[in-house]
C-alpha cells in the first residue's frame, strides 16, 4: 500500500501551516489599528508607558479556520517576548481571551533607539527565554491545532515603525515543521475502533529546547530527554464529548476533518516511524499499526500530509499444519469455508481435524535414529539449525502492541527477528550447524533458548532489518489455544531421537526456545521467516 506524504510551505499562501490554528495571522479586512484588544486592559492611562506591537500588518479577508483555507488565528493566552533597548526580553502585558485573526500587544520597556525589534513567541508554556517542542502533545478535536501553543510551537518576526505612532508591526514567522496525520482504512473491524494517539519515533531528535540568546538573540537550541519520539494524544477527557474514547476511523480515504491530527516537530532530516494506537472500545482491546517513512529533510514553517492507510496486516489461519503433512490442518473444514469447523477463538475445539495417517492432514512420519528431513509442507522452511541463529542472535523484542487480524478477530502480540539476510551479513546463519558453531540438530538432539531482554519496536534506523511473526497461537487435539500470547512455528526437521516429534520455534513476552519436545500431530504455523 502506497503511503502518501506531501509538503506545502507556509511562504506559499497554500494551506499554509504553520500558524495552524494556533497562531496564524489570517486577518481581518479592515484597517491595522481596527484589532481586537485585550479587555483586562482597558484603561488608556495604564497603557500610556506601554509600546504597541502589532502582531499582522497586511489585511486580508476574515475566514473561519479550516485545513483547506490556510487562515489562522492567535489563540487565548498567546504572549509574545520583544527584546527592548536594554536587551532585555519583554512580555507583553496581554494576551487574547479568545481566538482572533490580529491583536495589538501591549509591551512594556524602552523602544526609542531602533526602528526594528526582534518578536517571539514562545509558547504557553515558556520559561519567559524558552520553549520546548513537547514530547507528550494533545489534541481534543480532529482537524485543530489549538494545542500547538503548549506542543511547543514557536516564531520569531522583526517588527518594523509605524511612521508617527508608538507602534510596531511584525508579522511572526514559524520554525517548526508540522506533521499533519490523516489515517483510514476499509477494514471492518478497525472502523468500528478509535484513534487514541499517534507514537512517532525518529533516528534523531525531533523534540529540542531553544533558549534566547542574550547577545546574538538568536535561539539556541539543546536536546532534551527521550527526544527521539513524540506521542501526540487524540482523546477529548471532557465528560460528554464525542471525543473521550479517541477520533473516528469511520473513513476509507484521507479525510482531515474525519481525524487529522496535528504534531509539532523539530525542522531536519529525520527518519520516521509512525505506530498509530487504534483501540476497540467494546473489547477494550488496543493496540499499534507501524508506518515507516524514508529518510526526509522536513523543513521549518513547513507542513507534511501524513497519509496512512490502516488496513492491518490480516493471517488467513490456513497456514497451519502438523508437522510435514500433505494439506493443512483444517483442509475443507476452514472457518471461511460451508463446514467452518475450524475453530476461531482461544479455547473452542473441534473433532474434524486427522486422526490416522489415511487422512493427508496427518503429520510426516518416519524417522527417530538419526537425521530425517520433511519432504511436503515444510521442505522449504528453515531446518532447526538455522532456527537456532534466530533464537540466539536475531535480537528478538518482544511486541505486545502490534495489532493484526485472524480469522475475523483483532488481535496483538507476536515479536520482531532480524532477517536472515542481516544474520548472514553478520556472520550469525549456517545452514548446517547451529548457533554453538559445530552442533549439526539434524543428527544430535538439542534445545536452544533465549529470555528476552528487549521488548517492542525496532529503532526507526533499524526497522528495516527486521520482520515480524504474529503470535498466533496452535491447535491440539483440533483445540485452538494461545493466540496473541504464543507463537509457534516448524523446523523442516524432525527430532533425530524421537520419531514422533520435530523441531520447532516458540516464543511469548519473555521467552524464545527451539525445541524437539512436542508431538509432530500438533497445529503449528508454517512460514513466515524471512
Amino acid at each position: 500500500m502506497k503511503q502518501i506524504m506531501k509538503h506545502q510551505s507556509l511562504l506559499s499562501g497554500i494551506k499554509s501551516l504553520g500558524i495552524m490554528l494556533s497562531l496564524g495571522l489570517a486577518l481581518a479586512s479592515c484597517t491595522k489599528d481596527d484589532v481586537v484588544q485585550n479587555p483586562a486592559k482597558p484603561n488608556e492611562e495604564e497603557n500610556k508607558n506601554l509600546t504597541t506591537f502589532v502582531a499582522g500588518g497586511e489585511n486580508k479577508t476574515r475566514t473561519s479556520m479550516n485545513y483547506n483555507s490556510g487562515d489562522f488565528y492567535w489563540e487565548a493566552g498567546d504572549y509574545i517576548y520583544v527584546k527592548d533597548d536594554n536587551g532585555d526580553l519583554k512580555k507583553s502585558t496581554n494576551a487574547p481571551t479568545s481566538k482572533v485573526a490580529s491583536f495589538n500587544y501591549k509591551v512594556p520597556g524602552k523602544f526609542t533607539d531602533h526602528s526594528s525589534y526582534e518578536v517571539y513567541y514562545l509558547g504557553k508554556n515558556s520559561s519567559g527565554n524558552s520553549v520546548t517542542i513537547s514530547t507528550a502533545q494533545s489534541q481534543t478535536a480532529p482537524d485543530n491545532t489549538a494545542h500547538f501553543g503548549t506542543a511547543g510551537d514557536y516564531g520569531t518576526a522583526t517588527a518594523t515603525k509605524v511612521t508617527d505612532k508608538n507602534q510596531f508591526e511584525f508579522v511572526l514567522e514559524h520554525h517548526p515543521a508540522y506533521l499533519v496525520f490523516q489515517p483510514y482504512t476499509s477494514n471492518t473491524i478497525l472502523q468500528s475502533c478509535k484513534l487514541t494517539k499517534v507514537e512517532v519515533s525518529s533516528d534523531n531528535d525531533i523534540a529540542e529546547t531553544y533558549t534566547v540568546n542574550p547577545t546574538t538573540g538568536a535561539l539556541d537550541a539543546s536536546a532534551v530527554s527521550n527526544g527521539k519520539q513524540i506521542v501526540l494524544t487524540t482523546k477529548d477527557a471532557t465528560s460528554g464529548s464525542s471525543y473521550n474514547d479517541g477520533f473516528p476511523l469511520t473513513n476509507n480515504g484521507a479525510n482531515v476533518s474525519t481525524n487529522g491530527a496535528y504534531m509539532v516537530i523539530k525542522p531536519g532530516t529525520h527518519t520516521l516511524k509512525v505506530r498509530y494506537w487504534v483501540k476497540d472500545v467494546a473489547r477494550n482491546v488496543e493496540g499499534a499499526i507501524t508506518k515507516t517513512y524514508p529518510s526526509t529533510a522536513y523543513a521549518s514553517n513547513t507542513y507534511y500530509d501524513m497519509t496512512a492507510s490502516l488496513d492491518v496486516k490480516n493471517y488467513d489461519g490456513d497456514h497451519y499444519y502438523m508437522w510435514d503433512a500433505q494439506e493443512q490442518y483444517w483442509k475443507g473444514h476452514e472457518w471461511w469455508s460451508a463446514n467452518k469447523d475450524q475453530p476461531v477463538l482461544n479455547g473452542n475445539s473441534n473433532g474434524n481435524y486427522a486422526q490416522s495417517n489415511a487422512d493427508p492432514r496427518y503429520y510426516h512420519e518416519g524417522g527417530g535414529s538419526g537425521r530425517f528431513d520433511a519432504t511436503q509442507s515444510c521442505a522449504t522452511i528453515p531446518n532447526a539449525n538455522e532456527l537456532s541463529w534466530y533464537c540466539k542472535y536475531g535480537d528478538p523484542r518482544w511486541d505486545e502492541n502490534e495489532v493484526w487480524t485472524t480469522m475475523g478477530h483483532l488481535y496483538k502480540g507476536g515479536m520482531w527477528f532480524k532477517k536472515k539476510s542481516v544474520l548472514q551479513a553478520e556472520g550469525h546463519y549456517d545452514t548446517e550447524k547451529s548457533a554453538d558453531g559445530s552442533t549439526d540438530l539434524r543428527t544430535t538432539d538439542e534445545n536452544y533458548g533465549s529470555h528476552i531482554y528487549t521488548s517492542g519496536l525496532p529503532s526507526a534506523a533499524d526497522a528495516g532489518n527486521y520482520f515480524y511473526l504474529p503470535a498466533l497461537g496452535y491447535y491440539n487435539s483440533g483445540r485452538l489455544h494461545g493466540v496473541g500470547t504464543y507463537g509457534y512455528y516448524w523446523s523442516s526437521s524432525a527430532s533425530p531421537s524421537v520419531s514422533f516429534r520435530a523441531y520447532y520455534l516458540t516464543f511469548s513476552s519473555d521467552y524464545v526456545l527451539l525445541y524437539s519436545y512436542l508431538h509432530r500431530n500438533n497445529g503449528f504455523m508454517v512460514g513466515g521467516f524471512k
